[in-house]
């Protein structure tokens, strides 16, 4: 047991990450070692960085504390803290279920952790001031930069409203000083993320201000790429379409989340918005970023879901070509809204047959895809390399959810490249997801 290492464990989401990486940073001011995500964690503390959104994730979370649990009966493990979404709804469950824990934070006083260690390091321990340092876990040259927190949104069957709250924007100003530190330690590429990046400064400033906000940071000096997650279809800011076409270093991606279809589905999960309204919106996006391409995510097994309205899915999905799409069946979460007034009567066995057949339908579209990009030079960030390839990515690929771009290193007169660095890349092939290339 090491006295002085702290491991921490993220679960869950980028924006969990974020959370997780401001820790670190406190702590490592504190004068302790932290170690993120070991293969093999040896410290004298654990914190464990829950999700709590869906049951897969809850089931995730409870093992990994139980693990830790254990370890700490053995003695193999001094104190152990949980933080993130899971403790921040269940508190009083796990305290009472899993005493082992010596304390729990939830989403927003994690920070909390510092003032308590003091208790085991009296005079030896400060805090940082500035909210937004944080130890960069993901490869030096891109971040996660969180812009805001919790959802107004309240759709039939999410949680996160009533993990997170109520929407929350961080002030311009803030945001602007983070990016200026992270392009400071060598940050090329932001992924810009939030529970709903379109709500962005409603709270703060009585009107939307996400255009405003992402074209200031896309003048500051040192940020190449900037890459947007989570948008909302209803009461979407137009006014964002005219930065991402005019601003070369905002990638041409949106990753949209539209959950269905049908307007019956539509207005069973309370997306205040029609089939035809979601169509207009997106063939606006098209025509107002033309090459862009979208990423959404579909839910299949909602209460209510009809095959009719699971076939309107599918001919949907074939019709608007996604080039990026994700896909989840329905899980009964407590105190939302399906919850508490619908009944789960869509079978596991009809879920994962939809899911199944959606998936196999998005396969066939990404191949598709994949293949038009064949012949064409596109800017490409290496990211990491192994003894036989290069691996890259493009303005419309997210790390960890989209592809890669291959470069092989068996060519005779390649010279090295640098993780980290842009090059222009010709692709030569592709399968479903990766596309393989040559540099120019």
């Amino acid at each position: 047991m090491n006295t002085n290492e702290i491991d921490i464990i993220t679960l869950g989401c980028s924006k969990n990450l974020v959370d997780a990486e401001r820790l670190m940073y406190q702590l490592t001011e504190a004068g302790y070692r932290c170690c993120h995500d070991s293969d093999d964690p040896h410290g004298e503390i654990a914190v464990i960085n829950t999700c709590g959104f869906i049951g897969d994730a809850k089931e995730e979370s409870i093992n990994t504390i139980l693990q830790f649990a254990q370890r700490k009966r053995k003695h193999q493990l001094r104190r152990l803290y949980v933080m993130g979404c899971l403790s921040q709804r269940y508190l009083s469950e796990l305290q009472k279920e899993i005493p082992e824990v010596d304390r729990f934070y939830g989403k927003f006083n994690f920070l909390d952790l510092i003032n308590d260690l003091k208790q085991d390091r009296p005079g030896n321990l400060t805090s940082c001031q500035d909210v937004f340092r944080r130890t960069i876990t993901t490869p030096s040259h891109y971040a996660y930069l969180k812009i805001a927190e919790g959802c107004n949104r309240f759709c039939s069957y999410c949680a996160i409203p009533i993990i997170t709250g109520r929407y929350k924007s961080r002030p311009i100003e803030e945001i602007e000083d983070e990016v200026r530190w992270l392009t400071s330690q060598g940050v090329k590429e932001l992924q810009v993320i939030a529970q709903d990046l379109t709500n962005y400064g409603e709270d703060l400033y009585g009107e939307n201000k996400i255009a405003q906000l992402i074209d200031n940071i896309s003048r500051i000096p040192g940020v190449e790429w900037i890459r947007l997650h989570y948008a909302y279809p209803t009461h979407f800011p137009l006014d964002l379409l005219r930065v991402m076409r005019e601003r070369d270093n905002v990638c041409k991606y949106l990753d949209i989340a539209l959950q269905h279809s049908s307007d019956h589905m539509l207005s069973l999960m309370h997306r205040h918005i029609t089939k035809d309204e979601q169509t207009q919106l997106i063939n606006t996006i098209r025509q107002e970023v033309p090459g862009i391409f979208l990423r959404t995510t579909l839910m299949v097994g909602h209460p209510g879901e009809t095959p009719e309205d699971f076939q309107d899915l599918m001919q949907y999905t074939q019709t608007m070509h996604f080039e990026r799409m994700g896909a989840f069946a329905y899980s009964d979460e407590e105190g939302t809204y399906c919850n508490l007034h619908y009944n789960d009567d869509i079978p596991t066995e009809t879920k994962s047959e939809r899911l199944n057949r959606l998936m196999d339908l998005q396969q066939q579209i990404a191949e598709q895809v994949s293949r038009q990009l064949v012949g064409q030079t596109l800017k490409v960030i290496i990211d990491r390399e192994d003894d036989d390839f290069y691996y890259g990515r493009t303005q419309y690929d997210s790390p960890e959810v989209d592809g890669e771009v291959l470069i092989s290193k068996q060519k005779d007169n390649l010279t090295p490249l640098s993780v980290g660095q842009f090059y222009q890349v010709r692709i030569t092939d592709s399968d479903i997801f990766d596309l393989y290339g040559e540099v120019q």
